[in-house]
C-alpha cells in the first residue's frame, strides 16, 4: 500500500500514527506484536497530517537499541525512514509475534481495533496458552487424585463414544482417559474434574423464568459435571417453552415448540463448553414471555470478534480443548466452531424468531427473541407471517394460528391485507390447498 493510502486509511488494528517516538511507540509496537502484526508510523499527527520528524546519523539505531531493550521477548523490527514532501516519516513494522505474550516494562498490551488494550492476568494466560497451542483444562489439577473421579461417569462416557463411532476406546475407564489425556502423569486434569467428578466443581448454570425484569416466578440453580447439567439445563427451560399442534395432512400431529430446541441446545453447549472456567461467575438464563437469553462468561477466544461470528468467517478456536473433544466425542456437538450454523440453519423455519449475539459484561449473550408484532402489533405481525409463508409455503390458515398462537380470526385478517397487498395467493381447491408468496 503506498503512502498516501496509508495517511487515508487512517489509524486501524494494524496501523498507528505517532508525532514523535516515544514509550507509547513501544507499547503500540508490543500491542501489534501480540496481535496481527502492524505499523507504526513516526513524524504523523492522530488524524494522518505529516509533521515529520529529526534523525540523526544513529538515531534509526539508537530507536532499534531502545525497542529492543524495553521489550520481552526482545522486539527487532524493521525501520525505514522515507521522505515525505520534504518531511522525514519513519515506518516501523514489526511482525506478529510466534510466541506470545510480549511485554514492554512489565507491561502487556494487545491491539483491538485502533486502540492498545493492556491485558489483564487472564488475559496474558488465555494468550501463552493460545501461542502454544495449550487450553486450561489440559493441566493437572492440583491436590487432586484419581479417587476425585466417577467411575459410573467415565463409564457412560465410554459407552457414548464407542456408539457414536468417532473414537474407539477399551473399556478400562482409567486406561481410556489416559488414552485420551485426560489423565496427565496419574493426576486428573481440569477436564476430567468437570466431565467427571465424583463432586462436581462449583461452576452454575442459574436459570429464571422471568414474568418482568425484576420478577422471577421460578428459580433453579445447577451444579453438575458438564453432560448432566446440559441435561438438567435443557429439561428446565423446555419446561417453560409452549408447544403448539400442526397438521401437514398425515394422520400424526407434530409438535411445534415456540422456540426451535436445537438451536437452544447448541447455545446451551457453547455456553457450556467455551464458557471461562477460570470466572467465578455462573452461566446465566433468563426465560421471558416473549424471548430467552443465555449468558455465558468469557468473551470469543482467539481474537474472534462477533462480527466474525455474524459472518461466519472465523477458524474456530478452543479455550477448552478437552472439553470441546468429549463433548465431540459422545456425538453431543458435530464438529468445532460450527454451532452458530447450526443455530441459525434451525432458525430458517423460524422466521418469527429474531436471534442475537453479543460480548456484554466479560461474557458473551445471544438472545432469542420473538419478533416484535407476532404476538401482537398489526404490522409486525403481518411482516412476520409474510416471512413464514415464503419459508414455509402452502400453509393454511389453521396451521399458522397453531404457530403463531394466536387466534384464527387474526391471523385470516393479516392473510387478508398481504392479499390486497399482491404479496400472496392461495393455490389450490378450498379444502386442501395453501398459501404462497406470489414471486413463487
Amino acid at each position: 500500500m503506498s503512502f498516501d493510502k496509508l495517511l487515508l486509511a487512517g489509524e486501524s488494528q494494524t496501523l498507528e500514527f505517532k508525532t514523535s517516538f516515544d514509550k507509547t511507540t513501544v507499547e503500540s509496537l508490543v500491542a501489534f506484536a501480540n496481535a496481527q502484526g502492524g505499523k507504526v508510523l513516526v513524524g504523523v499527527s492522530d488524524v494522518g497530517l505529516i509533521h515529520g520528524v529529526a534523525l540523526g546519523k544513529e538515531t534509526l539505531n539508537e530507536w532499534l537499541g531502545q525497542i529492543k531493550s524495553a521489550t520481552s521477548p526482545s522486539l527487532i523490527p524493521d525501520l525505514v525512514a522515507e521522505n515525505i514532501d520534504g518531511k522525514t516519516v519513519v515506518i516501523i513494522h514489526v511482525s506478529e509475534f510466534p510466541v506470545k505474550p510480549v511485554s514492554t516494562r512489565g507491561r502487556y498490551f494487545k491491539r483491538v481495533a485502533s486502540s492498545n488494550h493492556q491485558l489483564g492476568l487472564a488475559e496474558i494466560a488465555n494468550l501463552y496458552m493460545q501461542s502454544l497451542q495449550l487450553s486450561w483444562d489440559a493441566y493437572e489439577a492440583p491436590n487432586e487424585s484419581l479417587d476425585a473421579l466417577s467411575l459410573p461417569k467415565i463409564n457412560r462416557f465410554i459407552s457414548q463414544v464407542n456408539d457414536s463411532g468417532r473414537f474407539a476406546l477399551e473399556s478400562e475407564p482409567l486406561a481410556a482417559l489416559e488414552k485420551l489425556k485426560y489423565i496427565v502423569n496419574g493426576h486428573p486434569t481440569w477436564a476430567a474434574l468437570l466431565l467427571f467428578a465424583k463432586e462436581p466443581l462449583r461452576h452454575h448454570i442459574h436459570i429464571g423464568r422471568f414474568k418482568t425484569p425484576s420478577m422471577i416466578i421460578d428459580d433453579r440453580q445447577f451444579t453438575d459435571t458438564l453432560f448432566e447439567v446440559v441435561d438438567q439445563s435443557m429439561k428446565f427451560i423446555i419446561s417453560y417453552i409452549s408447544v403448539a399442534f400442526e397438521f401437514d395432512g398425515s394422520l400424526q400431529r407434530k409438535e411445534r415448540f415456540a422456540y426451535p430446541l436445537s438451536a437452544l441446545r447448541e447455545a446451551l453447549l457453547n455456553a457450556v463448553i467455551h464458557r471461562n472456567y477460570t470466572d467465578g461467575s455462573d452461566i446465566q438464563i433468563k426465560i421471558f414471555d416473549d424471548k430467552i437469553s443465555i449468558f455465558s462468561p468469557g468473551t470469543f477466544y482467539g481474537g474472534i470478534s462477533v462480527a466474525d461470528i455474524q459472518a461466519d468467517n472465523y477458524r474456530s478456536s478452543l479455550r477448552n480443548k478437552l472439553v470441546a473433544e468429549g463433548f465431540y466425542l459422545t456425538g453431543n456437538i458435530e464438529k468445532y466452531g460450527s454451532g452458530f450454523i447450526r443455530i441459525r440453519k434451525a432458525l430458517r423455519d423460524y422466521p418469527e424468531i429474531e436471534f442475537e449475539i453479543k460480548e456484554f459484561a466479560g461474557g458473551v449473550m445471544v438472545t432469542f427473541a420473538r419478533r416484535e408484532g407476532v404476538n401482537g402489533g398489526v404490522n409486525g405481525g403481518v411482516n412476520g407471517l409474510l416471512a413464514y409463508i415464503q419459508s414455509r409455503p402452502g400453509q393454511r390458515a389453521g396451521e399458522m394460528a397453531t404457530a403463531f398462537n394466536l387466534s384464527r380470526r387474526t391471523i385470516e385478517r393479516w392473510l387478508k391485507q398481504l392479499k390486497d397487498n399482491q404479496l400472496i395467493e392461495y393455490r389450490g381447491a378450498p379444502k386442501t390447498g395453501g398459501y404462497y408468496p406470489k414471486s413463487q
